[in-house]
């Protein structure tokens, strides 16, 4: 069965930094696209980075480039999100996602993925 389990939020102070992880089970993630999203209540989901399958190529949405970096480990078949410099605004529930995509290339829209995960809480507060 795929499944897909989020780690890693938790309470951190404006500027701090977390290491989000995704852990893939029943499925070996380097034949999957695996995309990053986070949502708060009331608001949209946003996509915030995403890694191609096989080559592991990476996008980042602009609020989030040169301070968020995506990574895979095909040893441990997971999926990392560094996050650094959080802002308040940024307290959100992130999620990550799977599509069995035949494109080079990941997008961060959310329809395009098929399995998520539950979600790991990120607060931001001083």
């Amino acid at each position: 069965q795929l499944q897909l389990v989020e780690s890693g939020g938790g309470l951190v102070q404006p500027g701090g930094s977390l290491r989000l992880s995704c852990v893939a089970s029943g499925f070996t993630l380097v034949n999957y696209h695996i995309g990053w999203f986070r949502q708060a209540p009331g608001k949209e989901r946003e996509g915030v980075s995403c890694i191609s399958r096989r080559r592991g190529r990476t996008n980042y949405a602009g609020s989030v480039k040169g301070r968020f970096t995506i990574s895979r480990d095909d040893d441990k078949n997971t999926v990392y999100l560094q996050i650094n410099s959080l802002k308040p605004e940024e307290t959100d529930s992130y999620y990550c996602a799977a599509q069995p995509r035949l494109q080079a290339m990941c997008v961060m829209t959310g329809w395009a993925y098929d399995y998520w995960g539950q979600g790991t809480q990120v607060t931001v507060s001083s």
